[in-house]
């Protein structure tokens, strides 16, 4: 493709490949006018992600995992037909892909660990509830009469 604004990274050193990349191309709704009416301008790419070898073997299996309900027959799909341009909406479906994997391919969040409530703290909450409860109790209608 040339005139592309170069690879699309992925994270690190890792890209889209280009020989990966399956466009196809169909006229849009959308802006335009007369325009679209002739121009194949909306932008569908697709990325087998099942048989590539262009993603660490970890990368992909998660990515796999996390875009199963996006996936057919292990191939995802990306659209794009908001631009006029065909050029300007394969470059939205090409960066919308990278995002897509790169969030995918991102390795899971570190694991909370737990702690512990310090006594202090503990002991104001009770003794503040505790004032709370005596202030309301002193305003019962005892003795009221």
């Amino acid at each position: 493709m040339e005139g592309m604004s170069g690879p699309h990274v992925i994270r690190g050193s890792v890209s889209l490949p280009e020989a990966e990349l399956v466009w196809r191309f169909s006229r849009s709704s959308g802006p335009g006018g007369q325009h679209v009416n002739t121009t194949d301008t909306a932008v569908e790419l697709r990325f087998d992600l099942a048989r590539t070898e262009a993603l660490p073997a970890v990368w992909k299996q998660r990515a796999l995992e996390r875009l199963a309900g996006r996936l057919s027959d292990g191939v995802v799909t990306v659209r794009a037909s908001e631009q006029r341009s065909q050029w300007r909406n394969r470059e939205t479906a090409a960066v919308r892909l990278a995002a897509l994997l790169a969030e995918a391919t991102a390795p899971p969040p570190r694991p909370r660990r737990p702690t512990r409530i310090p006594r202090g703290i503990n002991e104001r909450r009770l003794r503040e509830k505790k004032q709370r409860s005596d202030t309301k109790r002193g305003r019962s209608a005892r003795g009221w009469d």
